[in-house]
């Protein structure tokens, strides 16, 4: 995770306010991985690797993120600056949108990103999210410069009636065993 986020820091603090305190040292880096692993066990949080088929190379990360209320979450999202335009994060969200309608069975989600990253927003159009606004000059880049922040979403009832519904997904528990396909 330290590797592909410091070969990939120019690239993501245009965008991602955490990169702010990057780059992390290592142990930080570990503390960090056991805070998500304990809010994952949890149901707080849910923080995902995004791996190549060999999971020997972390392409990003994602996430099922609290935060848009009660019954939903908010998608996040980054890509290593050396993997971008290859379908990542739209695949990543297509999963996370079945796995939030389906296995968490929100009402809701979202996905927000900066009115200035088209490539973030493609990813939200792609999948049927509407657009349902741009709040101005709420959120700050790495730089601490204020930017407008667009909010995607989908409904429940939305997501029964998109294509997204239809792709299947073998899902895991932590050691292995298999949850569900569907």
């Amino acid at each position: 995770m330290k590797a592909s986020i410091d070969e990939s820091l120019e690239h993501l603090k245009p965008w991602m306010t955490w990169a702010m305190n990057e780059p992390e040292d290592l142990e930080a880096k570990v503390n960090r991985m056991r805070k998500y692993r304990g809010q994952f066990d949890l149901g707080i949080d849910y923080v995902y690797g995004i791996f190549n088929p060999e999971e020997t190379i972390l392409i990003g990360s994602s996430g099922l993120h609290t935060g848009p209320g009660e019954n939903a979450r908010e998608i996040g999202y980054w890509i290593n600056a050396n993997h971008l335009n290859q379908g990542y994060a739209t695949e990543v969200a297509k999963a996370l949108t079945k796995v939030g309608f389906e296995i968490e069975e929100l009402e809701r989600i979202e996905i927000r990103c900066t009115s200035n990253n088209f490539r973030s927003q493609n990813v939200p159009k792609k999948l049927g999210y509407i657009h349902e606004a741009t709040l101005r000059d709420r959120s700050l880049d790495s730089y601490g410069k204020k930017r407008d922040l667009m909010i995607w979403s989908m409904f429940r009832e939305d997501y029964l009636n998109n294509p997204v519904k239809d792709i299947k997904l073998d899902v895991f528990d932590l050691v292995g065993n298999s949850i569900n396909t569907f």
